[in-house]
């Protein structure tokens, strides 16, 4: 096959990138490095540095590489950007989105896998429950909005011809996440923790009480999903990726610590805008159909491992 990747330059783009190439086909990344880095893409790929927002650019691509299927990684992902620039998000997230769709629609690209959030979509999630894909969204961020945009418009496309499978997020975290932006707290702690400097914790409610709970969920999974439903061997058109594992940030903070064998200091800040107190998603379907989920203390442990080799200490 041949496959598309968009935010192939990123943090999971470049590992769905290397996944695919490694099952063996031939895969091009479109990236505009905004976030990404030309380093992640591998090396037996085919780049193109194109902004999604360009929607003629966009089409000559799709045109020229004709994909079978696209793996359309690349957004905005901050939360908190959302929150301060509404209008940014949605020319990224949302016309961004619609540009590689009506490129599909062009084309013929009948496979279309969209990366969407569950960390954010179903909005609170109570005590004791986890979202299941029947749960009904209830986005409270720009960014949860515009994903959950670009899904009603999927259903649009599949009368089009562009079959399409939704992938929902939890926290992602893992080697070559960025620690410099808004988004990754697991990157955030792993490379203050191995430079000895001071970090935050924001709180769920009010400071000092351990900050928000997520459900963290290794990049390899993220990965195994994208794949399987490139290759149409997904069973569910509709899919959560994340653990059912509930964490706050005091207690992932803890994880860390013990596996690194440090400790920094950690200020205990207020609430961020944007952020969910509790986000927590159902596994059942991801383990029905791919299996066994990698620990978070597997996973810590392979991404502490790979920033530890980046710092060189």
């Amino acid at each position: 096959m041949r496959i598309l990747v968009t935010g192939g330059a990123g943090f999971i783009g470049s590992h769905i990138a290397e996944a695919a190439l490694a099952a063996g086909h031939e895969v091009c990344v479109l990236d505009n490095l905004s976030s990404g880095r030309r380093k992640n893409v591998p090396a037996a790929a085919r780049f193109e540095q194109i902004d999604i927002r360009d929607g003629a650019a966009v089409a000559a691509l799709v045109a020229d590489f004709r994909p079978d299927a696209v793996s359309h990684q690349a957004a905005q992902a901050s939360v908190s950007v959302s929150m301060r620039e509404p209008l940014l998000d949605a020319s990224v997230n949302l016309i961004g989105s619609l540009n590689i769709l009506e490129a599909c629609r062009a084309h013929g690209v009948g496979r279309f896998v969209f990366a969407s959030t569950g960390g954010a979509i179903y909005g609170e999630v109570p005590e004791s429950h986890a979202a299941t894909e029947e749960t009904t969204p209830a986005p409270l961020s720009p960014y949860a909005a515009s994903k959950l945009a670009v899904e009603g418009y999927l259903a649009t496309y599949a009368t089009l011809g562009v079959q399409s499978t939704v992938l929902r997020y939890a926290n992602v975290y893992g080697p070559r996440q960025d620690p410099h932006g808004e988004a990754g707290v697991v990157a955030i702690f792993a490379q203050r923790l191995l430079a000895q400097e001071p970090l935050r914790i924001y709180a769920r409610q009010v400071p000092g009480d351990g900050g928000c709970v997520r459900d963290y969920v290794f990049v390899g999974e993220v990965v195994r999903a994208n794949l399987a439903a490139l290759e149409g061997r997904l069973p569910h058109r509709v899919m959560n990726v994340g653990t059912g594992l509930p964490t706050t940030t005091a207690e992932l903070l803890a994880t860390m610590q013990a596996g690194l064998g440090t400790s920094a200091v950690a200020e205990e800040a207020g609430t961020r805008d944007g952020d969910l107190q509790r986000s927590l998603l159902s596994p059942a379907r991801f383990s029905a159909a791919l299996g066994g989920i990698t620990s978070l203390a597997d996973g810590l442990a392979a991404t502490v491992d790979w920033f530890r080799a980046q710092s060189g200490s």
